[in-house]
């Protein structure tokens, strides 16, 4: 299975795995299953890090990239077939970057990994955190 951190998920995964139930764990921790952070997540944490909005241990540049060797996470960068589902998108949700991660799951056949109930509106697979 192809999974998707929505960026908060991540970042639990990062400092607070407890937040995750056994399932979730269990399958984190399958190595048949290929975990993926898109690069929405990665823009959307230097831009909250910059605003001083999200406290890192140090700047994202070596952040996110250190801890995604560490947890075996995979990049998925945003195409312009990404980018263009969004316009196709119901308004559920206003969040840009929640609404790019909801067109990469749609467009690449993956799974998200969300504790947001409005993403969950969307037409996507999800596993609720």
């Amino acid at each position: 299975m192809r999974l998707l951190f929505d960026t908060h998920c991540w970042l639990w995964l990062q400092t607070q795995p407890e937040r995750f139930g056994a399932q979730t764990l269990a399958l984190l921790e399958d190595e048949g299953n290929e975990l993926l952070l898109s690069a929405a997540s990665s823009w959307e944490m230097s831009i909250k890090y910059a605003m001083g909005k999200l406290p890192l241990p140090e700047p994202p540049q070596t952040y996110v990239p250190s801890r995604m060797a560490t947890s075996g996470t995979q990049g998925l960068p945003i195409t312009h077939d990404h980018a263009l589902r969004v316009a196709t998108l119901p308004r559920h949700h206003r969040d840009p970057f929640d609404r790019l991660l909801v067109a990469q799951c749609q467009c690449e056949g993956v799974t998200l990994l969300t504790a947001d109930p409005v993403v969950m509106k969307y037409d996507v697979d999800i596993i609720r955190v």
